[in-house]
């Protein structure tokens, strides 16, 4: 299988120590891949430079066979979506304005939004179950509802990749669920390649295909749920010491904190 993206020996650096390093990669269709760290490990970074909002100081990223320095930015945007970490609206658009924003690569300059576009946004809430919430403004609406309207912007772009910054922040058990089962739900319907940054691991290797484990911006571990989350490993990126068992339920990897 060809992969969407390719990460060469990217490395990249804001001022003077590297936040990125040397990091190879290769995301695929139909497949999430998981990814785990501590905070200020360059999770976040990483996902930029995969979105092209970033460009390496080091390495290249080839999204189809093409540099991704060599797209315009609309090229990009019609092949990557990105749900960002902090999601701030200005204006209190509606919960169909918001997913018809996901349009604008798909649109000539000036044009305005048709009925085939329409659709789209309208099958797009409905795919993620928010059809109901057509009219609400985005600033009334549950942290659960908006995570699921920003899902459904990324589908309205009509990518073949979604990049997500921690989508679950600040949910409960219940919505941190139902996030995770509906990604794993449209990645295998749509064949999206989805890269998960998250610090729910127990989620994590519950529905993410393969998983990387980054530290100081270098990738120290990359395999399946199973090869990647054990206590050894958690422990020299986290510096907490855990012990890891298998979920009955899941037959996956849990991780508990040792007392």
């Amino acid at each position: 299988m060809e992969p969407i993206l390719i990460l060469n020996k990217v490395s990249f650096k804001y001022k003077a120590s590297w936040n990125l390093k040397s990091v190879d990669l290769r995301t695929y269709e139909g497949e999430i891949l998981g990814v785990l760290g501590p905070n200020g490990s360059g999770k976040s970074t990483l996902l930029k430079v995969m979105d092209g909002v970033l460009q390496p100081q080091q390495g290249e990223v080839i999204l189809r066979n093409r540099p991704l320095t060599s797209l315009r930015r609309t090229d990009v945007a019609r092949e990557i979506a990105m749900v960002a970490q902090e999601n701030f609206f200005r204006f209190s658009f509606s919960a169909l304005e918001v997913v018809l924003m996901g349009r604008f690569p798909r649109l000539k300059r000036l044009q305005f939004e048709g009925e085939k576009d329409m659709e789209i946004a309208l099958n797009a809430l409905k795919a993620t179950h928010s059809l109901h919430l057509w009219s609400r403004s985005i600033h009334e609406i549950s942290g659960g509802e908006k995570q699921r309207v920003l899902l459904a912007r990324t589908l309205a772009q009509e990518p073949k990749m979604i990049l997500l910054d921690e989508p679950t922040s600040f949910l409960d058990l219940r919505h941190k669920r139902d996030i995770f089962r509906l990604i794993s739900s449209l990645s295998g319907e749509r064949k999206l390649g989805v890269v998960l940054v998250s610090h729910d691991m127990d989620l994590v290797a519950q529905y993410a295909h393969r998983i990387v484990m980054i530290k100081d911006g270098l990738i120290l571990h990359e395999g399946s749920p199973e090869d990647v989350l054990t206590a050894e490993n958690i422990e020299a990126v986290y510096e907490c010491p855990v012990f890891v068992d298998t979920n009955p339920a899941t037959g996956k990897p849990r991780v508990n904190l040792s007392p």
